[in-house]
């Protein structure tokens, strides 16, 4: 990429970050910008700033991860704030997210660095070879790459020494395409070790070496095309501590003892005893140590209940494949380019099995896998390259009993020592998934409730390998809040719910365990939260970093200005029909403002505004909805959202949770055509199809006729009507032609209610007057004709003949013959 695409991109980037936080400081709900300073070191007592807008009232810091302590906040100014936060001696090194709650909200997510070492700060003029600034060796740097922008960093190790310099860079979120450079120089200017991208960290870099000989090496920051700009932070972390690239086994049970061995450190391969966490996690960081350090960054394993199986070289063929145990977990490196690995276990017919490789996306490892499955013939059962992501997946389902291989190599046929993988052979597992769709694109939803008041959101949840009624719930929601959730059908991967919260609540907020559970309690099936947060957007808002939430960010606010009700409806809405949600506000006294209203969702078949608002001043507006033909027959939960301006941006809150009855239309209606001329009159007959009993009068209009037509009062109808007739009379200037939007609206009053149809399918033709019959003049005889004289016919001429004909006739005439 030249040097100039990359300014233009880090520019567009940065443009399309500050316009989607623009889009959310519009909410009265915080917003936070930067944290100051973004990288702190652990066992230390220390106040960080948190800035952006809207941040005076904050009360709580909502942290995703423990091992950091909240002592006081205090306020800078409306739009700042500063914290007193107590790092543990223990807290897990690496990024950790947070978030802000305030007296009316919850903040974005933001995240920020945690170390083992201490930090000092970038100090320039540094951007001279000649010139750098001189760090300690174990200490970490936090600076800034400004556009064209290079920092020098000189260090002092003696020979055999190792260094190792790993940036955070991408991996600090800074809402920028930052695509950083390092190396490693000696005092001559030769680079002894340079990283654009290493595998392990994604786009970030690792350099790693063993020192040659006593002296001063420079440590070389940059942007990859010279860009840079004021949000292209990093944080160095340079010393002696290991920095292994892959660790074999990559995996293992919860609770178990392992010895690893650590792979690619610029001081060789070493061994560790460790004990795993006694619950799975499918994403553990493990971090390397030794007498001279820990790495600031882990390698990533899995913790799950699989028999680990280790291969054994030479495993190239299937006379040579490693002995493994399906279920299990096969774990293996491909050493060098080239290098394939077999294995071989058993499976009977029925036993299914999800065989995925874990390499590229979970380990980091620069493997591009292929996976393939063979019979004891060598055929291939299954295979797969990439399965919706870089790793490879099948489900193998053996088509019969006996000996099957799992053959692993890479794509390109590339190899070397971190080309780690796990292959994990697992029964087929059933779960439950629960998100929350974006209200804002690109924005996760978080959950805000004011005291005293409701919020209504919708949630997602996808059933894996079962199918079942759902029923959703909360854990941890602050004190005073509750949750109405009807029950998920099984059909349905989406359902409406209402937070509330007393009026008496205390303010606060919570990261809280949104989870769905079977309503068959025969059925125990794990769930979990998932929500991404795109970070750092590439090209097309591709997802360059980000951060994987297991919690809802929920707050209970301050009161809002105003409340509503869906005043709930006493007749159903009938299939082609129509009715209108009425809807009723509370005002606080002296509020006056617009409120915007609309439907959280549509059931299936149901249409409904989304541009109603309730009047400046007024307390009701009626929301028109709309039932299709194909409308899904049944009682449905509804809520209706509402959003107005206040205290200088948005307030959201939302109605009850109330019911909408989708019924069949109560008749059928067949209309026959209908014909007349202008100036006079016509009828149109509506023959009538009932499809449910109905004990009180029908009031029937005939709609859509064209202009210079008319037709005489409604006609009523009962449960017992099979016809109805509607006199039409037609203009002399109506427009001749074949009109088809006639249609019938049908009312029933019910309660003080009215359930309305609307059946189309009429038709009128209007046609101009026959012209009168004209009588034709008698026409005069005519003169008689002279008969015609008689014609002699004339005799007609022969037929010249030709050359041959012409000497046919001559031998027959000398044969003695002749004629023709």
């Amino acid at each position: 990429m030249s040097r100039l695409a990359n300014v233009f991109l880090a520019a567009v980037c940065g443009l399309a970050v500050s316009v989607s936080l623009s889009s959310v400081a519009t909410a009265v709900q915080p917003s936070l910008g930067a944290i100051t300073p973004y990288g702190i070191q652990r066992g230390t007592d220390i106040e960080v700033q948190f800035s952006g807008a809207r941040l005076g009232e904050a009360e709580n810091l909502l942290l995703y991860s423990p091992g950091i302590t909240v002592n006081k906040i205090e306020k800078v100014n409306d739009n700042a704030v500063k914290a007193a936060l107590t790092v543990a001696p223990e807290c897990r090194m690496g990024i950790h997210a947070v978030r802000v709650q305030t007296r009316m909200g919850v903040s974005n997510l933001r995240t920020f660095s945690v170390g083992a070492l201490p930090t000092i700060d970038e100090k320039e003029p540094n951007s001279e070879f000649t010139e750098p600034q001189p760090v300690a060796m174990n200490s970490s740097v936090s600076g800034v790459v400004q556009n064209e922008d290079v920092d020098y960093f000189v260090v002092e190790a003696k020979k055999g020494q190792r260094i190792v310099a790993e940036l955070e860079g991408i991996r600090l979120g800074n809402n920028v395409l930052f695509d950083p450079y390092l190396a490693i120089l000696n005092e001559a200017r030769f680079e002894l070790s340079r990283s654009d991208d290493a595998a392990l960290l994604r786009q970030d870099c690792l350099c790693a070496i063993v020192a040659p000989e006593d002296g001063k090496y420079i440590v070389q920051i940059r942007e990859s095309a010279y860009g840079g700009n004021g949000n292209c932070k990093y944080r160095l972390h340079v010393g002696s501590f290991p920095r292994p690239t892959s660790v074999l086994p990559a995996g293992g049970r919860p609770g178990e003892t392992l010895e690893v061995r650590w792979i690619g450190d610029p001081a060789g391969d070493f061994t560790e005893k460790i004990t795993l966490p006694n619950e799975v996690n499918d994403d553990y960081g493990l971090f390397a140590k030794d007498d001279h350090g820990v790495a600031p960054s882990p390698n990533r394993i899995r913790v799950v209940d699989l028999q680990n199986t280790l291969e054994a070289e030479p495993n190239n063929g299937r006379e040579q494949a490693t002995p493994a145990v399906g279920p299990g977990a096969l774990n293996g490196i491909l050493a060098e380019p080239g290098d394939v690995d077999y294995y071989k276990f058993t499976a009977k017919k029925g036993q299914q099995l999800d065989v995925r490789v874990h390499a590229r996306k979970t380990l980091r490892s620069p493997l591009d896998s292929v996976l393939y499955i063979q019979n004891d013939k060598g055929g291939n059962v299954a295979s797969n390259d990439d399965s919706g992501g870089p790793d490879s997946y099948v489900r193998f389902n053996p088509p019969a009993d006996g000996e099957y291989f799992v053959l692993i190599r890479d794509h390109l046929d590339a190899g070397g020592p971190d080309y780690a993988y796990r292959v994990e052979l697992s029964p087929v597992e059933r779960v439950t998934t629960v998100s929350l769709p974006e209200k804002q694109r690109y924005v996760p939803t978080t959950m805000t409730v004011h005291r005293g008041n409701r919020t209504a959101m919708m949630v997602n949840a996808s059933r894996a390998n079962w199918g079942g009624e759902l029923q959703l719930q909360v854990e941890g929601m602050p004190p005073g809040m509750a949750l109405v959730a009807p029950v998920m059908p099984a059909n349905r991967s989406t359902v409406p719910v209402v937070f509330t919260a007393e009026a008496d609540a205390p303010t606060g907020g919570a990261l809280a365990d949104l989870i769905g559970t079977p309503v068959d309690e025969k059925l125990q099936v794990p769930s979990k939260f998932y929500q991404r947060t795109m970070l750092v957007r590439g090209r097309n808002n591709r997802d360059v970093w980000g951060h994987d939430s297991d919690r809802v960010a929920i707050s209970l606010a301050d009161e809002a200005p105003f409340k509503i009700e869906i005043v709930q409806p006493k007749v159903p809405i009938v299939r082609n029909g129509n009715m209108g949600l009425k809807i009723v506000a509370t005002r606080k006294e002296g509020y006056e403002a617009a409120i915007r209203v609309r439907m959280l969702y549509n059931p299936p078949g149901i249409g409904s505004s989304g541009s109603i608002s309730i009047p400046q001043g007024k307390n009701e507006a009626v929301i028109p909805v709309t039932a299709n033909n194909g409308a899904a027959i049944g009682k449905w939960p509804i809520a209706v959202r509402a959003t107005a301006a206040h205290a200088g941006g948005t307030i959201e809150t939302s109605s009850q949770m109330a019911e909408l009855e989708i019924a069949d239309s109560f008749f059928g209606f067949a209309f026959t055509k209908a014909a007349g001329e202008l100036g006079q009159e016509t009828a149109l007959v509506v023959n009538i199809e009932k499809k449910a009993d109905f004990t009180e009068p029908c009031k029937v209009e005939l709609l859509g006729l064209p202009a210079k037509t008319s037709t005489a009062a409604p006609v009523t109808i009962t449960k017992d009507s099979t016809e109805m007739i509607f006199p039409i009379k037609i203009e002399n200037d109506a427009k001749p032609n074949t009109y088809k939007s006639l249609v019938c609206r049908a009312t029933i009053e019910r309660d003080g209610e009215l359930i309305t149809h609307t059946l189309g399918g009429g038709e009128l033709r209007v046609d101009k007057p026959i012209p009168p019959k004209v009588t034709a003049k008698p026409k005069p005889k005519p003169a008689a004709t002279p008969a015609p004289k008689p014609v002699v016919a004339k005799a007609a001429p022969k037929k010249p003949l030709s050359r041959l004909e012409q000497l046919r006739k001559a031998r027959r005439e000398a044969a003695g013959g002749g004629g023709e």
